[in-house]
Parts: structure tokens; C-alpha cells; sequence
């Protein structure tokens, strides 16, 4: 806990710094929602193709996903998701004429979650 994944789309693979956003994400999540340091893991995954409903070129998409153990009021999860989408502005630096969509999303983990480590 907490479970991150970041989905962003190809074009952004040399505009994104994603060790940079983690450890801001981190700390973030530490600070706003009482996490601790050695729980938080983020993955990072690239999407190859996204589509577009006006079918034009240039734009890229950004969407982080938090579960966290459920117990953080409305409040937390609203100043979570609102510091997720400053990082992404100040981690995202597009060369080209990219319309960015930024999204973000704290949800709670589902009671059934479970952890294993070895």
C-alpha cells in the first residue's frame, strides 16, 4: 500500500521524467495521506496506441490511478488527486505541440486486498 500505476501515452516517453514524478508522488502521498515511505511503488506503463474521438494527431494522455487502504476522507483523496496533477505539470516537459490530458484518480483498495513479500 500504496498501489500507483501510471499510464501514459508513447509520445511521451522522452518528455516524462517518471523517476522524478515517482519520488515527488511519494513524498506527496506520505505528506497528504499518512502513507508510509518503503510502502509506496509506483508502475509505469506506456501505451503504444490511444484513440482519439476527433481522430487528430497530437495529444497525449496521462492517468494515474492510487489505491489506498480505505480509511482517507473525501477531502485527502480531492488534495491527492489535485497534487498528482500539479506533479504531472511540473514532470511533464512536451518538445512538440502535444495537447496534454492529465487525469488522476484516488480510489480505496478493495477490502479483499491482500500483500505478500518474500
Amino acid at each position: 500500500m500504496p498501489q500507483i500505476t501510471v499510464d501514459y501515452s508513447e509520445q511521451l516517453a522522452d518528455d516524462f521524467d517518471r523517476p522524478g514524478f515517482g519520488r515527488a508522488l511519494h513524498a506527496a502521498v506520505v505528506e497528504i495521506a499518512a502513507a508510509k515511505l518503503p510502502a509506496c511503488k509506483t508502475q509505469f506503463r506506456r501505451c503504444e496506441n490511444t484513440t482519439f474521438a476527433d481522430e487528430t494527431d497530437g495529444h497525449a494522455v496521462v492517468h494515474v490511478t492510487l489505491g489506498l487502504l480505505a480509511g482517507r476522507t473525501d477531502e485527502t483523496k480531492a488534495r491527492l488527486t489535485e497534487a498528482v496533477l500539479e506533479l504531472l505539470r511540473q514532470y511533464i516537459k512536451p518538445t512538440g505541440e502535444l495537447a496534454l490530458h492529465l487525469t488522476a484518480e484516488v480510489r480505496d483498495l478493495d477490502p479483499s486486498f491482500r500483500k505478500f513479500e518474500s
